[in-house]
């Protein structure tokens, strides 16, 4: 199982101020040193974070970028021309904090398999952020994804509760049921270093998409330690 760091909420403090610090290229190539896959980093419409210019700073520095993107026009032209290794479509809404479930895949099938099908074409490779629902697994599959991301944001919060393994047994059968039909597995969201270990539990896991808690964690220990720290939790 590998990790994957998004880098977002080093570029919402840098926003915060306006200003040019702290430098999203220099947290990357700290990042790159160490045993990781690659960055994942979204692309908001409203930018509140991530903006273009970070995505070719980084992609020059060598970088794999999973691009979180909304399925809009707009995203999508910059995808195709940044070509990264990877695009996870997300769900955005405007006014929320944090992206606040999976894709409703099922209800948008035909506009999403339209959506993906020129990023496909240019050889990225392409993830749906979904629940972890057998009927959106399936409409994944017909749309053409490669990889679906399972949300993991209710098991995180059940974890917190002290009541989570209802949540943990959805996400194994649903990674189970993806694998079965051909798709490969990713997974995010609240994962963080209490409750990443029981990902080492889901066969055929691939990679973990983990931002804020390795952000807020380096904020005592610094970024570097903070990475290695969650590479020796999922190794």
């Amino acid at each position: 199982m590998r990790l994957g760091v998004n880098i977002d909420h080093i570029a919402t403090l840098r926003n915060a101020r306006g200003g040019i610090e702290p430098d999203l290229k220099e947290a990357a190539k700290i990042a790159l040193k160490e045993d990781i896959f690659g960055l994942t980093m979204h692309l908001r419409e409203d930018r509140r974070h991530i903006k273009e210019k970070d995505l070719y700073d980084i992609k020059a520095l060598g970088a794999k970028i999973n691009l979180e993107m909304a399925a809009v026009d707009e995203i999508q032209k910059i995808a195709l021309d940044l070509i990264p290794n990877s695009v996870c479509v997300v769900p955005e809404r405007r006014l929320e904090v944090t992206t606040e479930g999976g894709l409703d895949v099922s209800i948008q099938k035909e506009h999403l398999k339209n959506f993906i099908a020129p990023i496909k074409q240019k050889g990225i490779l392409v993830s749906l952020f979904i629940d972890a629902n057998i009927e959106q697994i399936e409409a994944s599959k017909y749309v053409g994804a490669d990889y679906i991301e399972l949300h993991t944001g209710s098991f995180s919060n059940a974890f917190l509760r002290g009541d989570y393994q209802k949540e943990f047994d959805e996400l194994k059968k649903a990674s189970s049921y993806a694998q079965k039909i051909g798709l490969k597995v990713n997974a995010g969201h609240g994962l963080n270093y209490q409750n990443v270990y029981l990902m080492k539990e889901i066969p055929g896991l691939l990679e973990l998409n983990i931002g804020h808690s390795i952000i807020s964690r380096a904020v005592f220990c610094g970024f570097q330690d903070a990475i290695r720290q969650m590479i020796e939790l999922i190794k």
